[in-house]
């Protein structure tokens, strides 16, 4: 497996990860929610492991067993932290993330000197907190630590790519392939390969990723990635294809979910769409899955630009009554975020920008910047900018967004309409690439693509 991302040509890698925890690619720990609940600690508490047949809760709910038969032992309590964290993953559920914090720190203090899954463990949640430089400093202490162990270059691919220290990545995932050519390091490999521009490579290595998964979430969560890749060059039938088996391995996985909704809305079945979104959405209210609502919506209502009046956050609301209680929830993520200082989802700050305040969401993105150097953040800082007027400042964000050379249809709409906004020739070249890499990209925008390809 040696080479496989920086060969010449043919089997090629990566994935990934995009925004802190809703990315993270799986761990690189076995399954341990088939053991025995108070099974001996050193046959079951190695660093990471959830899934399998119990799934995340089952194997929190294993671990948790663990630390009561066996209170004084680091291990379990990391064992603990590092299956609330796979549990938040998994479920999207970031309140799991306080709990494996506790547990991480009662296996510190129990073991603060030789401790390798606790160390592991906090670079995992200062990664899905989107502290990616701690994070970073917890993976160079574990891979410092034990060298020949997966688990540390796994965090260090994560913090690296969204610290946009690409390269680095790169060498981090490799050394991933050399010691666990598994699911986890197959994954981040593809998202290596189509930040790049490598998006064959990057499906052989997520179909590489599903044959070596170990349990249905690592499955749900390729094949769900190869859906998305599918998808973003325009093959909505592989991609329907792919997002169904995600949901056979696990039924109900979101992503999959929003990618199927997606794949109706393309085909114009809108209805089916919206009812699909509205069923995720009563489970898992994520910013990327509200935004994709509210803009569906918008489309079949005409795609009426916001006002930049209305709510408290100042989006238009009332445009369309059916989306009220998904920008009502959009508005209220754009309130917390500006209010609690913590990381900041790029779907919200795009919410903020074409549906309510241009100026908040480049508040948030400027802020989300000084953490986030990847390509996400700086195309939805660009585009954050040019919504507000600043086309000049939204030019450079949007070049290094670019930089990577990422097939990415949105990337390339929100580069071409910075452009014809500030009359350079490139415009309409990058707007045709956006269609053509896939006519769909959005309901919303693709319209507007077409639109501004034409003057």
């Amino acid at each position: 497996m040696r080479g496989l991302i920086t060969g010449a040509a043919g089997a090629v890698a990566v994935t990934g990860c995009v925004a802190g925890l809703l990315y993270l690619g799986p761990g690189t720990g076995r399954p341990s929610a088939d053991a025995p609940a108070a099974a001996p600690p050193a046959a079951t508490a190695a660093a990471g492991g959830a899934g399998g047949a119990g799934g995340a809760g089952g194997a929190v709910e294993a671990a948790r067993e663990r630390t009561r038969a066996y209170p004084d032992d680091p291990t379990v309590w990391a064992a603990l932290g590092h299956a609330e964290i796979e549990a938040a993953r998994t479920t999207l559920d970031a309140a799991r993330l306080d709990a494996a914090g506790r547990a991480l720190r009662r296996s510190l203090d129990l073991d603060g000197t030789d401790n390798y899954a606790a160390l592991t463990g906090q670079g995992l949640l200062a990664n899905a907190r989107h502290e990616f430089t701690e994070g970073r400093a917890h993976a160079l202490r574990a891979t410092g630590m034990a060298p020949d162990r997966p688990d540390g270059y796994a965090i260090l691919a994560d913090a690296e790519i969204q610290l946009g220290h690409y390269p680095a990545a790169r060498t981090a995932v490799q050394r991933m392939l050399d010691l666990a050519p598994a699911s986890a390091a197959y994954s981040r490999a593809a998202y290596d390969l189509e930040t790049n521009g490598r998006p064959e490579d990057a499906a052989i290595a997520l179909q590489r990723a599903v044959d070596s998964s170990a349990t249905r979430d690592e499955r749900a969560f390729a094949e769900a990635r190869l859906g998305d890749l599918a998808w973003s060059r325009g093959a909505v039938g592989r991609a329907e294809k792919h997002y169904r088996r995600a949901l056979d391995a696990v039924p109900g996985h979101p992503y999959a979910q929003a990618g199927t909704a997606r794949v109706l809305a393309a085909r114009g079945r809108t209805d089916e769409a919206m009812a699909a979104y509205e069923r995720l959405l009563d489970r898992t209210p994520l910013p990327q899955f509200l935004l994709e609502a509210v803009e569906l919506r918008r489309s079949a209502d005409g795609g009426r630009e916001g006002s930049g009046s209305g709510s408290e956050s100042g989006s238009d609301s009332g445009s369309d009554s059916g989306s009220g209680g998904e920008r009502a929830a959009l508005d209220a993520q754009v309130r917390l975020s500006r209010a609690d200082g913590g990381p900041v989802d790029p779907h919200v700050a795009l919410y903020a920008a074409d549906h309510g305040d241009p100026a908040v969401a480049v508040e948030l993105m400027r802020r989300e910047w000084k953490h986030t150097r990847g390509v996400i953040a700086a195309d939805a800082l660009a585009w954050a900018l040019h919504r507000d007027g600043r086309n000049a400042e939204a030019m450079e964000y949007a070049r290094r967004a670019s930089a990577t050379g990422w097939k990415n249809a949105l990337f390339r709409y929100h580069l071409g309409a910075i452009e014809h906004a500030l009359g350079l020739p490139g415009a309409t070249g990058h707007l045709r690439e956006a269609l053509a890499l896939n006519p769909r990209f959005s309901p919303y925008h693709a319209p507007r693509a077409e639109e501004l390809s034409r003057t």
